[in-house]
C-alpha cells in the first residue's frame, strides 16, 4: 500500500502545479483588468506548509514505517477525494477569478454561486479536510496534526483576514 499512497501524494503534487498554471493565467487576466494583490507577505508561507504537507507525509509514512490502516485509510482517501472536488468546484465557481494568490479586481462583485452560496471560504474547508486526511490515508498523523495546526494559524491569523480586506477594499472602492 506504500506505494499506491507515493503515487496518490505525487498526484496531489501533479494538482498543485495544475493549479499553478490555473492561478497564473489568471493573475495575467486579473492584473490586465486592474487587479490589486494584497496579502503578499504570507504567500511563501504558504507555499512551504503546502509543499512541506507533501514532503511530510510521505517522510512520516516511510521513515516511520506507519501501517496502512484500511480502517483509517479507506474513509480518509474517500475524504481526500471529496475535498479536491470542493476544490475545483471552488476554482469552476470562480473561474477567472480564482487564484493561489489574494487578487481583486475592482468593480466585480463577490460570487455568490456554488459552494460561495453556502459558506465564504469554501477552498479552505477543502485545504483544511485535505491536511487531515491525506497525511492519515497512511497513518502519518504527525504530520496531520503539525499541518492542521500550523495552517489554522496562517489561515486565521494571515490568509483569511488578508481576503476580507482586500474585499472590503474592493467594495469601498465601487462606492
Amino acid at each position: 500500500m506504500l506505494v499506491f499512497y507515493v503515487v496518490l501524494v505525487g498526484a496531489t503534487a501533479l494538482e498543485r502545479l495544475a493549479e499553478l498554471v490555473v492561478s497564473a493565467r489568471n493573475a495575467r487576466w486579473s492584473f490586465a483588468r486592474g487587479g490589486v494583490e494584497s496579502g503578499r507577505g504570507h504567500f511563501p508561507a504558504m507555499v512551504v506548509l503546502h509543499s512541506g504537507l507533501l514532503v511530510a507525509c510521505v517522510a512520516e509514512a516511510v521513515l516511520a514505517e506507519r501501517p496502512f490502516l484500511p480502517w483509517l485509510g479507506w474513509p480518509m482517501l474517500v475524504l481526500v477525494l471529496a475535498s479536491q472536488a470542493l476544490r475545483w468546484w471552488c476554482v469552476a465557481t470562480l473561474g477567472r477569478r480564482w487564484n493561489t494568490r489574494i487578487i481583486v479586481v475592482p468593480g466585480l462583485s463577490l460570487v455568490s454561486a456554488g459552494p460561495y452560496r453556502w459558506m465564504r471560504h469554501p477552498n479552505y474547508v477543502a485545504v483544511v479536510v485535505e491536511g487531515i486526511a491525506l497525511p492519515l490515508v497512511h497513518t502519518s498523523w504527525v504530520t496531520a496534526l503539525v499541518f492542521t495546526v500550523l495552517n489554522a494559524v496562517l489561515l486565521a491569523r494571515f490568509r483569511i483576514p488578508a481576503e476580507e480586506r482586500a474585499l472590503r477594499m474592493s467594495a469601498v472602492g465601487e462606492r
